[in-house]
């Protein structure tokens, strides 16, 4: 075989490698990620639209394939090309399970986004009030605003969720 046939071999593979990082990643499938890690596979590797495998994991309320990644010691802090971490992935969807796995993991509670946006944000705005006392307990900063000047408990009222508010209030 040619040189160059066998680099574009091995490019494919790992190519294909990747995307099946990002499949076992969303699809919780760990004996996938490990047959991976054997072969491997960056697990920061971001896709096309910035998401890790962590990432993808944590959307897809993949609890094992979040541990499996963690214990790979991936950038827990990574973000997507809109500037949104695997926590704020949590915090959007409701996981708390996994927020909190996050957080012990030394996942960055104030972070922000491209719209200067934090995970309790995406909590308060969503409703989500266990995520917004487990991110109180972490010691999320509530005075945080986004690029619109608005705090967590802005978006709470905006969003008629006095609950949240109260948290944040008290």
């Amino acid at each position: 075989m040619k040189p160059v046939t066998i680099l574009f071999l091995l490019l494919f593979a790992n190519v294909y490698a990747q995307n099946d990082a990002y499949t076992a990643a969303r699809n919780n499938d760990v004996a996938l990620l490990e047959i991976l890690k054997e072969k491997g596979t960056d697990f920061n590797v971001p896709d096309d639209r910035g998401f890790t495998p962590l990432t993808l994991a944590t959307y897809n309320n993949s609890k094992e394939a979040v541990e499996f990644l963690l214990n790979e010691k991936v950038d827990l802090n990574s973000h997507d090309n809109s500037g949104n971490t695997a926590l704020m992935g949590a915090a959007f969807k409701g996981y708390t399970d996994i927020a909190e796995i996050l957080l012990k993991s030394g996942a960055n509670i104030n972070q922000v986004n491209a719209n200067n946006a934090t995970a309790l944000v995406f909590a308060a705005t969503f409703g989500h009030a266990e995520m917004v006392k487990l991110f109180i307990k972490y010691k999320a900063d509530v005075a945080i605003a986004d690029r619109f000047g608005k705090t967590a408990a802005n978006h709470a009222e905006m969003q008629g969720n006095e609950n949240i508010v109260l948290l944040l209030k008290s």
